[in-house]
């Protein structure tokens, strides 16, 4: 019996310290929930004149009538679609641009041979 009171007279201290800081990576993980310092910061100004050209052209079509299949057809093929153009193309991924990468399929397969050892 004396054993169990010396081990938990022991414990004590070890279990407020595991509480703290338990608590502490809480409040720190919610007070900054991402590090993205090191990411590309863009400017403020960046990209407002693509926005504005773009709520520009849905303006124009909300107070336009209904686009002819034609009109539509013509505007699509100049970009992504008939309101955003080619805004930001060249940042999508398509399969023109992503030949290289690797499928999920293949990145499990990867990981299982690394960790069979094959």
């Amino acid at each position: 019996m004396k054993i169990i009171a010396s081990v938990l007279s022991i414990l004590s201290p070890v279990r407020f310290l595991v509480v703290a800081f338990t608590c502490a990576l809480v409040l720190l993980s919610s007070a900054f929930p991402a590090f993205a310092i090191d990411s590309y910061q863009s400017d403020s100004t960046e990209a407002t004149t693509q926005l504005l050209d773009i709520q520009r052209k849905t303006d124009e079509a909300a107070k336009a009538s209904p686009f002819g299949l034609r009109k539509v057809q013509k505007e699509s093929n100049e970009g992504l679609n008939e309101v955003q153009g080619d805004a930001d193309i060249d940042k999508q991924k398509r399969p023109e641009n992503s030949q290289s990468s690797t499928s999920v399929e293949e990145n499990v397969k990867n990981l299982l041979d690394k960790v069979t050892g094959k």
